[in-house]
């Protein structure tokens, strides 16, 4: 199956590396141009270089704190001023700190509801003008499997991702009429910088080698192993494409398996 994004614009944010980036090379790949942010300025601007070298698709790098609103609007802003239109928006923004809810100090919590809450809020609230203008278009956001089994230690994350599913599924009702479709994706254990550090985290606190953890999480998991950053971002282009079009409101797990839940 052939899948073409060319004429498309979209927005990937947390995109200088892991699931972010990989979903924005994805695009690219299918023909889109991509405006990609993250907080790294550095970071961020090489992401978008090697994207344009690998694919000779348009990637323009944005230095763009999504827990702030003046980042979310220069990131928006970039992507209209720059292209004068957004297609495709991917919300995504890094994992927050791991922590029971007893111990988590109040500043802790509020960052996170900024960073996984809020972001996503403001994201769509700045795409969703000129998807409408478009005709329609197809937003994105990047959770945890959290939400539909909440994974020990990860508090913050498995609630505040949780309202991102609520904010989802209540605006798919009401954007389903202008064409503009939503829908989660659930990563499991791919192979990120941000499953790396949790990985070691759980073999410092278990006096256990890093590869011992691996092991013993990848045993957990049907398929066997940990997931690629690639095998991630094939359903996003797949999500984002015309053919994906009755699809919305929704939530995929991308895990090999791992979460055992019926729904």
């Amino acid at each position: 199956m052939h899948i073409d994004l060319s004429g498309r614009v979209a927005v990937v944010s947390g995109a200088s590396s892991g699931l972010g980036r990989a979903i924005a090379q994805g695009f690219a790949e299918a023909g889109a141009d991509v405006v990609v942010g993250s907080r790294n300025a550095d970071a961020v601007r090489r992401a978008a270089t090697e994207i344009t070298g690998a694919t000779g698709r348009r990637a323009v790098g944005v230095a763009a704190d999504v827990s702030r609103p003046e980042g979310v609007d220069a990131l928006i802003g970039a992507a209209v001023q720059g292209f004068g239109k957004i297609n495709i928006l991917v919300a995504n923004a890094g994992g927050p700190p791991p922590g029971s809810a007893l111990t988590l100090t109040d500043a802790q919590w509020e960052q996170a509801f900024r960073q996984n809450l809020m972001s996503a809020v403001w994201l769509i609230r700045g795409a969703v003008p000129s998807m409408k203008a478009q005709g329609g278009g197809r937003i994105i956001t990047v959770i945890t499997s959290g939400v539909k089994i909440p994974i020990p230690n990860l508090v913050l994350s498995n609630v505040f991702r949780s309202g991102v599913v609520a904010l989802v599924k209540t605006l798919s009702l009401e954007l389903a009429p202008h064409k503009i479709l939503l829908n989660n994706l659930a990563p499991g254990r791919i192979r990120t910088r941000r499953t790396q550090e949790l990985d070691e985290a759980r073999a410092r606190a278990t006096s256990r080698t890093l590869e011992q953890v691996e092991r013993e999480l990848s045993a957990e998991i049907p398929a066997g192993r940990y997931g690629d950053p690639a095998e991630f971002a094939g359903m996003a282009v797949f999500l984002a494409s015309d053919r994906a079009s009755y699809i919305t409101g929704t939530t995929i797990s991308i895990d090999g398996g791992a979460t055992r839940a019926m729904q």
